[in-house]
């Protein structure tokens, strides 16, 4: 399990060093997409199955997505990107050292990490999830699924043409 979980870190620092790296835009968001799934990785360690899955559908589904088609319609390239001031260069270097320093400072005391209650087991797990939403919580769950559905019919009725009369 441990083996795991460094793996998953490795992807993710070697990831995530590539998206800044890149020269190209798609690639680093490519290299973004892997490091979402190693992160939802970790969450399958920590046993949130549901935690991991919201992650890959939002992060990973919707707002890649949403990157791309930004990216795709800036059209960026090196010709039209302005260089970057060495000031702005130095200026960046120091904001990241200081906040490696703050992060070794805050991690050099070490962690107390709370032991997990057996009761508590189950919190994240997708079966867990649904009792709570379908025994708990039933009435703002149906409010909620009908206020969806009456969101998408009205984007559909606002949506569709009428009909030119003659």
């Amino acid at each position: 399990m441990q083996y795991l979980f460094y793996f998953f870190a490795a992807i993710s620092i070697i990831s995530a060093l590539m998206v800044v790296s890149a020269r190209s835009p798609i690639n680093s968001v490519i290299a973004l997409i892997v490091c979402f799934l190693s992160i939802a990785g970790h969450y399958i360690l920590l046993n949130a199955q549901f935690l991991a899955v919201v992650h890959i559908i939002v992060y990973t589904g919707a707002i890649m997505v949403l990157f791309l088609f930004v990216i795709m319609l800036l059209n960026l390239n090196q010709r039209t990107e302005p260089q970057k001031k060495l000031m702005t260069r130095i200026a960046a270097v120091v904001a990241g050292g200081a906040f490696l320093l703050t992060l070794l400072g805050a991690t050099r005391q070490g962690l107390q990490i709370a032991a997990v209650n057996p009761e508590d087991a189950s919190v994240g797990l997708v079966g867990h999830v649904g009792m709570a939403l379908f025994k708990d919580y039933l009435l703002p769950f149906e409010v909620s699924s009908v206020l969806f559905l009456s969101a998408m019919v009205g984007a559909m009725m606002l949506g569709k043409k009428e009909k030119a009369t003659a």
